[in-house]
């Protein structure tokens, strides 16, 4: 281990025994009480704020953040999620509206061109924080009636079961890593270009149906993302070399 690797894993006990919003001691403190260079705790410290532990303020001091949340990669609503995690899921609605389908999202919902969707753009809240934005496309044949109110602080996927009897059954998700664009930085009450994931996923009914496409921005800052890993058997029974991540 290094000699930076090492400081790091102490600044981390330091983080642990601290709590949310309260000031580390200064570098030139730490530097002393932990016997290593000013250079070395710099570049322990670099890695905790890059890595969203700590968050270093200018001209006032280091501070610990709160802690991510971890994101399983597997087909669970944003609201089963967080309450599964002991916070109140919210979500507002900030626009819902009927849009043609076009040749790209035609092409993800199985549907034609000419078909008309309903795109929803939403802010997910946990405990209030804004968490994620994330923008529905739905066929509007399939959920009739659907208002902005219907989807305040209310999982889509409870509305879809509740109101009609359509349950979701499998999905495919894409993630990748991105930065926030300027609308995205303003809902999210982030600064502009904030590490960010990107989530693009495609649900599918019980019944076969393919019901959503979604496009979603988490906050890389309040996120991990977790994955089971189960090795990958052969078809004589032996487990393969690779490591198989489960995905919905």
């Amino acid at each position: 281990m290094s000699k930076t690797e090492e400081t790091r894993d102490r600044v981390l006990d330091l983080v642990e025994a601290l709590t949310v919003g309260q000031a580390i001691p200064s570098e030139r403190q730490l530097s002393i009480d932990l016997g290593v260079s000013r250079l070395t705790l710099r570049a322990a410290l670099d890695e905790l704020v890059r890595d969203g532990y700590l968050d270093r303020r200018h001209g006032s001091g280091t501070y610990v953040t709160e802690p991510k949340i971890a994101q399983p990669l597997t087909l669970t609503s944003f609201s089963e999620e967080m309450r599964r995690r002991g916070m109140v899921p919210g979500s507002r609605t900030l626009e819902l509206t009927v849009t043609s389908a076009g040749a790209r999202l035609a092409r993800r919902l199985q549907v034609s061109p000419e078909e008309p969707l309903l795109r929803v753009k939403r802010l997910r809240l946990a405990d209030g924080e804004p968490m994620a934005m994330e923008v529905l496309h739905i066929p509007q044949a399939l959920v009739p009636g659907l208002t902005k109110a219907d989807l305040e602080n209310r999982s889509f996927y409870e509305v879809l079961a509740e109101r009609y009897e359509i349950v979701i059954g499998s999905g495919t998700q894409t993630i990748e890593p991105t930065v926030t664009s300027e609308e995205e930085s303003e809902v999210l009450g982030v600064p502009l270009h904030t590490p960010a994931f990107l989530f693009e996923r495609t649900t599918v009914s019980e019944s076969g149906r393919i019901v959503e496409f979604v496009r979603s921005i988490y906050r890389g800052d309040r996120y991990r993302l977790v994955a089971d890993l189960t090795p990958q058997r052969s078809r004589n029974g032996r487990a393969a070399g690779a490591l198989k991540a489960r995905q919905p």
